[in-house]
């Protein structure tokens, strides 16, 4: 690249080049730097604020007058200097550049699980890989039977194939340990060898728009060995599906890009894991994944021209086998990954594996609903053994993505907001550290305090009565903290989602010609799903009025159903089950869902209670 500039990151201790003409948020992702961009540098979220303390820029022709107005005074080297976007400002010079607190703040809650869950877990035994301990006699020059064949003959169970980088192994490993060896099979099949003894580990992965969590299993006793969550690296491309979906369509090179960000995501993963346990990638044998459709045919290097335009055809619907050596996983030799099925259109693996996991749950109503809200929210409906199935693309707002204060769920995210005795707003945050961003949890809370508090209206405008209210910008917005507000605009988004989100339950409700009482049992899963006050979801009318007890919050339900998938073979046939049975129902084809979605984006039919609160940690 000519004319390089230097970009330092203090607070990261990171330096790394940007090009001529190169955004500092395009040269940061390229190089690995976390700066937020929920629209994937696109200009729109305002998300990947960045403080140039030294150095000159100049703005892109697309950002607005604030970054302009700050450019003035960066460039006169006058003191004030405001935050500005990142992927609307291009280094002139070497900068030294600051990030906000809400990109550097760790992830918290990434594993999509509560606290304590899954500690002890034992998972019900069926593994596709065996392992079995072979002590041979020497070769000789009386028996020169070759490697392979000497170990398949001293073993109980017939072989009838060996993978080929498996027979790279054999030999060196049998001379190093006084021809003894671990022998690892699928089947008939020889998938590989390892030293005597070695642990025979499984992956599970539940990789999300947002987060991506990893699950380590001893295939050996079905144990769950460690866990772990990220973020999913894909999102410095865009949070939602379609932002991703149109970079990958532009180039093979841009398609390329975001299949080896989860490659690496996914190795990364198995690394930290097993060095955990003190064990090596080398010994996991099986891996299992279960992910939305785009994430998977992002994953796998699929086409997705097809898939993000009406009327959203996916490659392949059932389950595939996967050598992981042709992904670029290093694990062993000979090791799969099995995807999980899809059911159609953007409900992918993931929701089948919520579904298996939750099948005891609602097998046992007449009616129930499973919900798992995310940036693309997957809905079943099940009445007497039937199953409707429907995505609603509810986009990251409810994950607090384009959000002007948003943030992941991270230490000094708001995540509860209430109101205190006296009428004001009241916070907390995830850690109890001082207020940086508002996370998930936190902006459908602030929505409903909102509304209990007078300060929005019915159609959700901002009424501005309220001490908890100013001008921020020359636009009224709610104050959380110091820093922390939430805008007109944000009040919008929210809307946008909550609506999408209830105009599916109710289209799926009338498929069935069923109403909302009818719903026995509501199982929210998701990462989302854990840690939300369900009340406020009524009150806003995200979810239906219905009472409490009808609802159930489950937390990773994908992320323990592909566990279940990973460790049993009968799993893996039960999930390919009820994807066939789901029968796929593409809202956008209905004439009557603009309507509907229009009805549900105010609050003019929802009920909620204006009695106070103050949030209570859960």
């Amino acid at each position: 690249m000519k004319h390089q500039h230097r970009l330092q990151f203090p607070e990261l201790d990171r330096e790394i080049t940007a090009a001529s003409g190169e955004t500092i948020f395009h040269a940061a992702r390229r190089e690995g730097v976390r700066i937020v961009g929920a629209c994937g540098g696109r200009g729109t979220c305002g998300a990947c604020a960045v403080l140039v303390v030294e150095g000159q820029v100049s703005r892109a022709e697309s950002e607005t007058a604030d970054v302009e107005e700050n450019q003035q005074h960066v460039e006169t080297g006058t003191p004030r200097r405001k935050w500005m976007r990142a992927c609307q400002v291009i280094p002139r010079t070497d900068c030294v550049v600051k990030v906000a607190p809400r990109s550097l703040a760790p992830v918290a809650r990434a594993d999509r699980e509560k606290d304590g869950a899954g500690k002890g877990e034992i998972l019900p035994l069926e593994a596709m890989i065996v392992a079995r301990e072979v002590t041979l006699a020497e070769a000789t020059l009386a028996d020169t039977t070759a490697d392979f064949e000497r170990v398949a003959r001293a073993l109980d169970v017939p072989v009838e194939s060996l993978d080929w980088a498996a027979a790279r192994e054999v030999s060196g490993l049998l001379r190093a340990h006084d021809w003894q060896l671990q022998a690892r099979l699928r089947g008939t099949e020889m998938m590989g060898f390892a030293a005597p003894n070695a642990p025979l580990l499984g992956l599970a992965v539940d990789l999300g728009t947002t987060n991506a969590a990893a699950f380590l299993i001893d295939l050996a006793t079905g144990a769950r060995l460690a866990s772990l969550g990220i973020e999913n690296p894909q999102a410095a491309w865009g949070a939602d599906l379609i932002s991703r979906i149109n970079h990958a369509i532009t180039s093979k090179a841009n398609a390329d890009e975001l299949q080896h960000a989860a490659i690496v995501a996914l190795n990364a993963l198995a690394h930290d894991l097993c060095f955990a346990i003190g064990a090596k990638t080398a010994d996991i044998v099986d891996a299992a994944v279960c992910a939305n459709t785009a994430m998977q045919h992002l994953l796998l290097g699929l086409p997705v021209r097809q898939l993000g335009r009406a009327p959203f055809v996916a490659v392949v619907r059932r389950g595939l086998d996967v050598a992981a050596r042709d992904l670029g996983l290093g694990f062993a030799a000979g090791a799969r990954v099995h995807f999980a099925p899809n059911i159609g259109g953007f409900v992918g693996g993931d929701h089948v594996t919520a579904l298996l996991a939750t099948r005891d749950s609602w097998a046992g109503a007449t009616t129930s609903l499973v919900m798992d809200i995310g940036t693309n929210t997957e809905i079943s409906l099940i009445h007497k053994g039937e199953i409707i199935s429907a995505s609603s693309p509810s986009g990251p707002a409810l994950e607090g993505g384009h959000i002007s204060c948003g943030m992941r769920a991270a230490d000094g995210a708001i995540e509860r907001v209430g109101i205190n005795a006296d009428g004001r707003i009241a916070i907390a945050t995830i850690g109890n550290k001082p207020a940086i961003g508002l996370c998930g949890s936190g902006v459908l809370d602030t929505l409903a305090t909102m509304l209990r508090a007078g300060i929005l209206d019915k159609g959700g405008r901002l009424s501005g009565q309220h001490p908890d209210t100013a001008d921020v910008g020359g636009k009224r917005a709610a104050v959380l903290a110091p820093g922390v507000t939430f805008t007109q605009h944000d009040v919008r988004a929210v809307q946008l989602a909550k609506a999408a989100i209830r105009t599916a339950v109710e289209m799926l409700l009338r498929e069935m010609d069923l109403t909302q009482d009818a719903i026995e049992h509501f199982i929210i899963a998701g990462a989302f799903g854990a840690y939300i006050d369900v009340q406020s979801g009524i009150e806003i009318g995200l979810f239906p009025d219905l009472p409490l007890d009808r609802f159930t919050q489950v937390g990773n339900a994908a992320g323990l159903g592909i566990r279940r998938m990973l460790a049993s073979k009968t799993a893996r046939a039960e999930a390919a089950e009820l994807a066939a049975r789901c029968r796929y129902v593409e809202l956008s084809t209905k004439s009557d869902f603009q309507k509907h979605f229009l009805h549900n984006i105010g609050f003019a039919t929802v009920r909620y209670d204006l009695v106070g609160h103050h949030p209570a940690r859960q």
